[in-house]
């Protein structure tokens, strides 16, 4: 069903953007005048299908009415033939305008840093990290993506409290903006003796990578600390003070990297985290706005939210935002995404589409 509302919106949207792109003044602000321009294309793009599918409407009507009025036997099966070849283009155009009518995020086309996070659970939450950032490295080759590491903080047997990691290539977060939230494992640790399932938890962060002109970082703003690094169990790694901590004064927010041996990379690799988490800031008030008139089923990216559920014992995982379940564990462990990211996608353009 087509919004008819939302497109005459849109219409009255176009023709004010068609007065002021012509404005010569809108040239001094070259970046206001890229974004005016680019929406301009969008809703041109939009309202041309939505033209399209106004005329076969209007051609498949007259065409049933002279079938309903015709005796011509010929004129009849011509009718016929050609109300059924603009049935088929009607519903191809139909398609097109409701893919064309969900609000493109300009976030979608970024590059990535993901966060994942130990919570409740302690060093078996550690190991679910590890068990994540595998799966999410097999979908990331699967999709062709380059895989950086940028802050890592693993356990002695195998799993991280924390790893932060960049992925780049094409529609990373569009792709995958669904991952973030709670993550929950329901399985029997190894050092369990009586065979318990035990519960644990833990969080991804999935942030937009943010670029210099997205997000001005400004020197006062920073305290920077340089120390030594350290290996597990607090052995040197390096002796030199390359290790970085950036604390953001006005958010608080604090960034560290030890991973590599130059003091340079670590506090470029830092700030790149830095950046994405100030965007990120940006989008979650955004979000949080826009959940005052509406509750978003999908798209909300509230970090507290418990989104997913990884059961062992019965090889299930549980989608709780669109209520997909998958008896396929050992399948997605190994990257094998796509039911449910395409699922979430789907609803998700359904849910803008209908606001």
């Amino acid at each position: 069903m087509i919004p008819e509302d939302k497109l005459k919106k849109l219409q009255l949207e176009y023709e004010q953007l068609e007065t002021i792109i012509i404005d010569p003044a809108q040239m001094s602000n070259q970046r206001k005048f890229k974004k005016i321009s680019r929406r301009f294309r969008e809703l041109g793009e939009i309202l041309n299908i939505y033209g399209s599918v106004q005329e076969l409407k209007s051609t498949i009507k007259e065409n049933t009415e002279l079938i309903n009025n015709e005796k011509d036997k010929d004129l009849i099966q011509l009718a016929q033939e050609e109300i059924k070849e603009d049935e088929e283009r009607l519903n191809q155009n139909l398609e097109i305008l409701k893919n064309l009518l969900v609000p493109k995020d300009p976030n979608d086309e970024k590059d990535v840093i993901v966060e994942i996070r130990a919570g409740t659970g302690g060093e078996e939450a550690a190991l679910f990290v590890a068990d994540l950032y595998r799966m999410y490295s097999y979908y990331a080759e699967k999709k062709c993506w380059k895989k950086t590491v940028l802050s890592s903080n693993p356990t002695g047997v195998g799993g991280f409290r924390e790893i932060i990691f960049h992925l780049a290539g094409n529609n990373v977060f569009g792709t995958m903006r669904f991952e973030s939230g709670v993550h929950r494992v329901q399985r029997v640790p190894e050092t369990e003796s009586q065979g318990r399932i035990h519960t644990s938890a833990i969080s991804v962060a999935v942030l937009p990578e943010a670029d210099e002109v997205d997000v001005v970082i400004k020197e006062k703003d920073l305290k920077i600390d340089v120390y030594r690094s350290s290996g597990h169990g607090g052995q040197s790694v390096n002796t030199t003070d390359s290790a970085v901590r950036i604390t953001h004064l006005p958010t608080g927010l604090v960034v560290t990297c030890q991973d590599e041996k130059s003091q340079l990379k670590n506090k470029s690799k830092a700030l790149k985290v830095l950046r994405s988490r100030l965007l990120d800031l940006e989008i979650a008030k955004h979000e949080a706005e826009i959940a005052i008139s509406r509750k978003s089923q999908v798209g909300s990216g509230d970090r507290s939210a418990k989104i997913r559920t990884y059961n062992f014992p019965q090889s299930r995982v549980t989608d709780h935002r669109i209520n997909l379940t998958s008896y396929k564990l050992n399948s997605i462990l190994v990257g094998e995404l796509d039911e449910f990211i395409d699922a979430l996608r789907i609803a998700y353009k359904q849910e803008k589409v209908n606001n």
